[in-house]
C-alpha cells in the first residue's frame, strides 16, 4: 500500500511539473510556424504568400513562397521581432532586369495575424498574414 502511495504521489509530482512547462512552450513562440496572406500596393494589386517563420528566442528567420511559380522563394536576409514588431528585410532579383529590389517589412503581431507595411523604393503598400 506504502509502494502505490509514493507512486502515485511521484506521478502527480511530474504531471504538475510537465504540464505547466509544455504550455509555456507552446504559448512563449507566438512566430513559429507557417504563415498565409497577402501584400500589395493596394486592395485591386495583391500577390498571395506563404511565409515560413521559425523564432528561436533570439534571431528570426524565414522564407516567402509566393503561389505564382514564376517566382523563386525568398530567404529573409535581415529579421527581428521585438515586443510584438517584426522587422524584416530581403533582396530579390527584379523580373524585369537590373539590380536587385530591397524590401523593408514591418509589422505587428496580434492574435494569429500579422499586419503592416512593406517598400522598396518609392514603391510601398500593404500586408497581412494568418497563422496556420
Amino acid at each position: 500500500m506504502r509502494k502505490n502511495s509514493i507512486r502515485l504521489f511521484c506521478l502527480l509530482v511530474c504531471l504538475a511539473v510537465a504540464i505547466p512547462v509544455l504550455a509555456l512552450q507552446r504559448g512563449s513562440d507566438p512566430l513559429t510556424g507557417t504563415w498565409t496572406g497577402d501584400w500589395g500596393p493596394n486592395a485591386a494589386d495583391r500577390n498571395t504568400v506563404t511565409v515560413d517563420l521559425k523564432w528561436d528566442g533570439k534571431a528570426l528567420s524565414g522564407t516567402v513562397h509566393s503561389i505564382n511559380y514564376q517566382r523563386a522563394d525568398v530567404t529573409l536576409q535581415k529579421a527581428t521581432f521585438d515586443a510584438g514588431a517584426v522587422h524584416m528585410e530581403a533582396d530579390v532579383a527584379n523580373p524585369r532586369g537590373g539590380g536587385t529590389i530591397h524590401y523593408v517589412i514591418d509589422g505587428k503581431l496580434a492574435s494569429g495575424s500579422m499586419s503592416g507595411s512593406w517598400n522598396h523604393g518609392t514603391s510601398k503598400g500593404d500586408f497581412k498574414l494568418t497563422k496556420k
